[in-house]
């Protein structure tokens, strides 16, 4: 879990509101620079579409900001997709043949601990194989594919091999994803939160204004896990090693604090 610091555009919206507390003796001033903070220079002429853009904005109803979190999480689930091709004079017989084959593949996950909830069937399709010119038709060709789920990660490659082993001649994968990310985004919501009350505190300290309560928050969704794809070769399929790496949860809430 990271918490994100006040940007530069968040203090620039902070100066934007500490200049127009200044009199008119003070006009034209400006704000050189506030130490301590990340932007180092602040300008006092910002505008009101630059305030905007800052994601902060500053009302007699309070400030609000727009705060960000993000909590990291290792994977523990894969998804392969393992197929069998094959070919026939008929496709009665191509179907027929792909079935055989299909259910050894099933048989061999199954065995590998695959329970049957976690076993979809993706596609089956079969088509016509041409000759060379194209114009007869020489036999046909059926596929099909089914995808896996493995809720064991140190099992992939046995698993990977076993299907392998048993005849699967098409193999992509992995995908990998987190089962359950509710630990996690609610994680990444208390950094948002936080995050929003740092960038109003900035706010609110350079306009010499207290930050009050909450009076409004509005989640602005959560970046899910990202799966990572790829690809292994059927020749490579034994002993095939899945580093599960991490993926990051995010959060966002836009709050508005009151101004006492």
């Amino acid at each position: 879990m990271r918490r994100v610091a006040t940007t530069a555009a968040a203090v620039a919206a902070a100066a934007l509101l500490a200049a127009g507390c200044l009199g008119d003796d003070d006009e034209g001033a400006g704000v050189a620079a506030v130490g301590g903070l990340e932007s180092g220079v602040l300008a006092a002429g910002a505008s009101a579409e630059s305030l905007a853009a800052a994601g902060a904005a500053v009302s007699a109803g309070g400030i609000t900001v727009v705060g960000t979190g993000t909590a990291t999480v290792a994977p523990d689930t894969a998804t392969w997709s393992f197929g069998v091709q094959t070919s026939a004079e008929s496709a009665e017989a191509a179907l027929a043949a792909n079935s055989e084959a299909m259910d050894r593949v099933l048989a061999a996950l199954r065995n590998a601990g695959i329970e049957g909830k976690d076993l979809q069937t993706e596609q089956v399709s079969v088509y016509p194989r041409t000759s060379d010119d194209g114009i007869s038709i020489v036999g046909y060709d059926a596929s099909n594919t089914v995808r896996a789920t493995i809720r064991n990660l140190d099992e992939a490659g046995a698993i990977v091999d076993a299907a392998v082993a048993a005849g699967a001649n098409q193999v992509y994968g992995p995908s990998l994803t987190v089962s359950d990310t509710e630990a996690q985004y609610r994680a990444a919501v208390e950094a948002a939160f936080a995050d929003a009350r740092t960038r109003a505190e900035a706010i609110a300290g350079l306009a010499g204004v207290t930050l009050g309560a909450p009076v409004a928050i509005v989640e602005g969704g959560g970046g899910g896990a990202v799966p990572y794809y790829g690809d292994v070769a059927v020749e490579a399929a034994r002993d095939v090693a899945v580093e599960p790496g991490t993926q990051d949860v995010g959060a966002s809430l836009t709050v508005t604090f009151a101004i006492e």
